[in-house]
């Protein structure tokens, strides 16, 4: 059974190239944002990313980069640390959403699965699930549950434990099918791969690229690792020390460097060391801290 997320407008269902960045308007385009947390703090400067219809964008960074207070600052759920948006904007299907509630949001089909999964640790993995589903009637709710059983097969057995005594990879899959549940039309993911063992997170991704590919869902996967997300992205951003440094296809990313160097781990020089090594070092030093 496919799920079928809410209908977007039919101009812009079309997937788009995402590197080309073309004149359709994007799922999600965000302009020059600038976020400060307690009226002091710049966490974010002049960030600007577009996600097109049906494609996997990557916001990579290390951590403190500020990749998360962009998700953040998408999903309406600054105020709880004292954060604000104080210039830029944020446009949903070219409708203005910098102005609007989490629960606002939500309702237009933007739905975030957060850092550290925060699941309802005393519900079971159904009621975690149904939960989700809180704004859709029972035939969609039976629609989207069956999907994500299909998506995550190993949950169905485990749909009646309690969420907080599985794995951290169960934990995972039940927090983006919470997430898909309320039939998002884009899917906002911050770290899934974190914590998790290497075959686990294969899967999270597979998964991950399974939604665009079958259901044309569209995706903004926040990560810091690069190489798993560079793997199934269309496009791709870096973000270091609050702002956007680089961005591309993930094959033209591939093939800079620095990017080669500091974020897939591979070298591209050997011999001796030189004063252009030693700064490479403290670049690694930051970004990988």
């Amino acid at each position: 059974m496919t799920l079928h997320p809410a209908a977007p407008d039919p101009a812009s269902s079309q997937p788009s190239n995402a590197g080309s960045h073309t004149a359709s308007v994007p799922m999600l385009a965000i302009r020059n944002i600038q976020v400060v947390y307690g009226g002091a703090i710049e966490a974010v400067r002049d960030v600007s990313l577009e996600v097109p219809s049906g494609r996997i964008v990557a916001l990579l960074g290390s951590n403190g980069a500020g990749k998360s207070t962009v998700l953040k600052a998408v999903s309406a759920v600054l105020d709880a640390e004292d954060g604000k948006i104080e210039k830029g904007s944020i446009l949903l299907q070219g409708r203005p959403i910098e102005q609007a509630s989490a629960h606002g949001i939500v309702g237009l089909g933007l739905v975030q699965v957060p850092e550290g999964r925060r699941l309802f640790a005393t519900l079971t993995v159904e009621e975690n699930l149904v939960v989700g589903a809180h704004l859709q009637d029972r035939r969609n709710l039976a629609e989207a549950r069956d999907y994500v059983f299909g998506l995550f097969p190993r949950l169905v057995d485990k749909r009646h434990q309690i969420a907080g005594y599985l794995s951290g990879g169960e934990q995972q899959m039940v927090a983006i099918g919470r997430a898909l549940m309320s039939r998002p039309r884009l899917l906002a993911l911050d770290e899934p791969s974190l914590g998790l063992a290497p075959l686990v997170v294969s899967e999270i991704f597979e998964a991950i690229q399974t939604l665009r590919d079958r259901s044309g869902l569209t995706i903004l996967l926040v990560e810091q690792n690069a190489s798993r997300a560079l793997a199934i992205a269309d496009y791709a951003y870096i973000m270091e020390n609050g702002r956007v440094v680089l961005d591309g296809t993930p094959e033209a990313l591939g093939r800079n460097a620095d990017v080669r160097e500091f974020y897939l781990g591979l070298s591209t020089q050997q011999g001796r060391t030189s004063m252009r090594d030693v700064k490479h070092y403290k670049r690694r030093k930051r970004w990988l801290s």
